[in-house]
């Protein structure tokens, strides 16, 4: 949860930021400086052989979820985006069906009570139009929901410590080679700017891709889904403080589903099945 909160905090965070650089910049600036503090902190330096492969494959499906949501949030609003990347949590049972593991009817039901609870979240948002920054978005969740499901799966046969610092790594590399390919690439060294990189790469990269790790060695890729339901909610928050967005009757009852998908889940959802490995 101490993740789910972090990201969801940093939705306007990155918006803000986005008026200063383009996409790919902030992504190589932000994932450079944060695998640089992971090596050096977790790593000691280097990444065993062994995490090298899955490290690259989750690296792969974070930097398209990461540049797909990050360049959305061009185009769309915070709420809006994390309700759209909030689609990874229906997608990640399905997921999970189809490399074969059996889902309890219990996990299926939460996961549809977050989907609902997320959409009453942001109907305030005017999300009766939709533009490319959705369609970019809802790629990024696909991405995601892979990239948990997944992460579920590796943290089991890898050590988190090791994991975390090459994906990471991954994306920072990713996001650097894509610089010459970005048409209209922009990076103004801004307070507003150095700020945001700084609370990403550090809180939202380091710190909260760790706890995710850490706790998906113990959680299902379904329930942890579950509680990254709670990520719009923190976006809605953070957004009524610090822009001053209105949380109706609506936001509060979609609140309420989220957190009742979560007890659904995690009270009778019973242990479910890790996907097979590999």
């Amino acid at each position: 949860m101490t993740a789910t909160f972090i990201w969801g905090a940093t939705f306007v965070v990155v918006k803000e930021a986005l008026t200063d650089a383009t996409p790919i910049a902030f992504l190589a600036v932000r994932f450079t400086l944060a695998s640089l503090l992971m090596l050096a902190l977790m790593g000691h330096g280097r990444i065993d052989r062994r995490a090298i492969l899955p490290g690259v494959v989750l690296g792969i499906f974070l930097f398209a979820g990461f540049i797909s949501q990050t360049w959305g949030l061009l185009y769309t609003t915070p709420s809006k985006s994390a309700f759209i990347t909030g689609f990874s949590v229906i997608l990640v049972p399905i997921i999970i069906w189809f490399r074969g593991s059996r889902l309890r009817p219990a996990t299926v039901v939460g996961s549809l009570l977050g989907l609902l609870g997320l959409y009453c979240l942001v109907l305030p948002s005017r999300l009766e139009t939709v533009n490319r920054g959705d369609f970019f978005t809802l790629l990024g969740a696909v991405a995601f929901a892979f990239h948990i499901v997944l992460v579920g799966s590796y943290t089991r046969r890898f050590s988190f410590r090791q994991l975390v610092p090459a994906q990471i790594l991954v994306v920072g590399l990713l996001s650097t080679l894509s610089l010459p390919f970005d048409p209209s690439l922009h990076l103004a060294w801004t307070p507003r700017l150095i700020f945001a990189l700084v609370v990403t790469a550090v809180l939202a990269t380091c710190v909260a891709f760790t706890a995710q790790n850490w706790a998906q060695q113990y959680t299902p890729a379904s329930h942890a889904a579950i509680i990254f339901t709670l990520e719009p909610l923190f976006a809605a928050l953070t957004s009524r403080l610090v822009i001053a967005e209105h949380l109706g009757g609506r936001a509060l009852l979609g609140a309420a589903l989220i957190m009742a998908g979560m007890i659904v889940s995690e009270l009778w959802g019973g242990s479910v099945p890790s996907p097979p490995s590999g």
